[in-house]
């Protein structure tokens, strides 16, 4: 059942993520055959004018007591602080305990982690916070990877647009395909997207704790094209096999072929951001050999296909390459 939508507000909340909100369950679509949906935007007091992230205010024409009897519940992205208050906390562990779906856009589920709705659940939030979420939240099941986690009535999307896709996922989860692919015309998007976040994160580049493989670690990175085997990294480090495979790995904490593969994928990224090559070409200029072989490991470390990746990142002299 879906017939009420309320927001929860909070300083310095983020306009576009609360936009989201508005533009999915805020706006009439019945003419559209959409059913009516009420929507509330709450906040402590209403009335009371709340300062956004970006130097404009907003003021929620509801109370905390607006939640009372939604379905739904959403909070969407706002600063994430050390503390939260205490009565917004409270008002969704009440939705959620009388059975509310909860709802959280980006950031929003640190305010959901405070609450304790989290604790043990699959969650997400946005790729760039994952690692402060985790350490403020370790009993949950966080995957920074995918744009929304749908957890019975605990939903969390990713980063900003992810957003939209948890939303739709709602309406099409309550209402309909067709209801979530009329709001999704008007709004001018797909009804669904393929994919998640991972192919937006920043690969670390792999690091190194000593000193001894760092010659040969740059002369491996300068030849990716090259095909490298234990064997023959352990003969040009001048150590037996077994000696080259325990110092690699306390060294720079993976083997010597992931190493490779997570090196040969970094480039791959580049070459498919700056360059017009073609994919076979890059396949060979990463020493990945065949284009199945590329699309194999790019797709397990990235989480999109390279020619996927092309179209969102390359520059516009890259893009009609394939």
């Amino acid at each position: 059942m879906l017939s009420t939508v309320a927001a929860v507000v909070l300083d310095a909340a983020a306009p576009f993520e609360l936009g989201v909100l508005c533009e999915v369950f805020g706006l009439d679509r019945t003419a559209d055959g959409v059913p009516p949906i009420e929507f509330r935007v709450c906040g402590e007091r209403p009335g009371a004018p709340l300062r956004t992230s970006v130097g404009m205010s907003l003021v929620p024409e509801h109370g905390l007591d607006g939640l009372d009897g939604a379905d739904v519940v959403a909070v969407p992205a706002c600063r994430i602080r050390d503390a939260y208050p205490p009565g917004v906390l409270a008002g969704l562990r009440a939705a959620e305990a009388r059975g509310a779906t909860v709802l959280s856009v980006c950031t929003g589920a640190f305010v959901l982690g405070a609450a304790g709705i989290l604790d043990g659940r699959r969650c997400t939030t946005h790729w760039y916070h994952a690692a402060e979420f985790r350490r403020r939240f370790p009993t949950t099941q966080l995957d920074p990877d995918v744009l929304y986690v749908d957890d019975g009535n605990v939903v969390t999307s990713a980063g900003t647009a992810a957003g939209i896709d948890a939303c739709l996922h709602l309406i099409r989860r309550e209402l309909g395909a067709t209801a979530a692919m009329k709001i999704a015309r008007r709004m001018v998007i797909p009804p669904q997207r393929d994919g998640g976040q991972r192919q937006f994160i920043d690969l670390p580049v792999p690091e190194h704790s000593g000193d001894s493989l760092e010659p040969l670690l740059s002369w491996m990175h300068e030849t990716l094209d090259t095909e490298h085997t234990v064997a023959s990294l352990a003969g040009r480090a001048q150590m037996s096999q077994r000696t080259f495979a325990r110092r690699f790995v306390a060294e720079t904490g993976t083997t010597p072929n992931q190493w490779l593969v997570t090196q040969r994928v970094l480039h791959a990224r580049r070459l498919l951001e700056d360059s017009p090559l073609g994919i076979d070409q890059i396949a060979r200029e990463c020493g990945f050999g065949t284009a199945a072989l590329l699309r194999h490991h790019f797709r397990r470390i990235v989480g999109v296909t390279p020619r996927d990746y092309r179209r969102t990142f390359s520059r516009p002299a890259a893009a009609g390459a394939d």
